[in-house]
């Protein structure tokens, strides 16, 4: 059986409060346990997810006695929730557990996945401004963290690490883009606001460096630099990484921070 896509205009998002929109409504159900269990099916849309899976995320170590009997209900309740008119069969059986029969794309992290490879392939060829643009066409995907909704179990706790480590990857990579585009100007005040949310954050310390300096503002980006500089010595004990220390050796000479 192939999976089907639900419905045209039918989305499912993860990047954020876990929805499922079938019909312009969201299916999404509101009970904990099957909040948990459709997240578990949709972040593998379209493939069996094995019921020892399953388990291990609900339940982790402590599951309840009669484990596969509570599970089987948890999907006929979830079954009839995503399908009240009886009219399709998203949620199939499939030995040896359970598949949500849609399509991958219909899962807004798929897009997210494809519009950072574009861009990182656009970067690569030297296209930074179309770069620039697929990155933050897919940070807008993001309408908070991962599977905000959901008290997620090891499985799902992962996975929302791992969906972040990505997110973080296209946001550095769309303000190389921008910076290599000539937006350097431009992205000082995002570069600001980043920082100070995540003042130990060495690589967008670098990136706002590199922008101050290539806006002309060698003495902000040097105050930059002595301030990171200090608090990682005063409060981690380490010093600036490699990168930094080039960029502050380039400002020192009054040569431009690298492009």
């Amino acid at each position: 059986m192939h999976a089907m896509t639900i419905g045209p205009g039918d989305t499912a998002r993860v990047l954020g409060p876990l929805e499922l929109h079938i019909g312009g409504v969201d299916r999404a159900p509101s009970t904990p346990k099957l909040l948990q269990l459709l997240a578990m099916l949709l972040i593998r849309p379209g493939k069996t997810v094995h019921v020892d899976s399953l388990v291990h995320e609900l339940w982790n170590d402590t599951p309840p006695r009669s484990v596969r009997r509570t599970l089987h209900t948890y999907v006929h309740h979830l079954r009839r929730h995503l399908d009240p008119d009886g009219t399709g069969r998203l949620l199939v059986t499939s030995s040896p557990g359970y598949r949500l029969d849609i399509d991958a794309g219909v899962v807004d992290v798929s897009e997210f996945h494809r519009l950072h490879r574009l861009g990182r392939d656009l970067l690569d060829e030297g296209g930074d401004a179309a770069a620039a643009h697929a990155f933050r066409t897919a940070l807008d995907l993001w309408s908070g963290p991962p599977l905000a909704n959901i008290h997620c179990g090891p499985t799902l706790a992962a996975y929302t690490v791992y969906l972040l480590e990505h997110r973080r990857n296209a946001r550095d990579l769309w303000i190389e883009a921008e910076i290599r585009a000539g937006n350097h100007r431009e992205m000082l005040g995002v570069l600001r606001s980043l920082t100070t949310a995540d003042p130990f954050d060495e690589s967008l310390h670098a990136q706002l460096i590199r922008a101050l300096g290539l806006s002309g503002r060698r003495s902000d980006a040097l105050a930059t630099f002595e301030w990171l500089r200090t608090r990682l010595e005063d409060e981690l004990g380490v010093k600036p990484c490699a990168e930094l220390r080039e960029l502050h050796r380039e400002l020192l000479s009054e040569g431009h921070p690298v492009r």
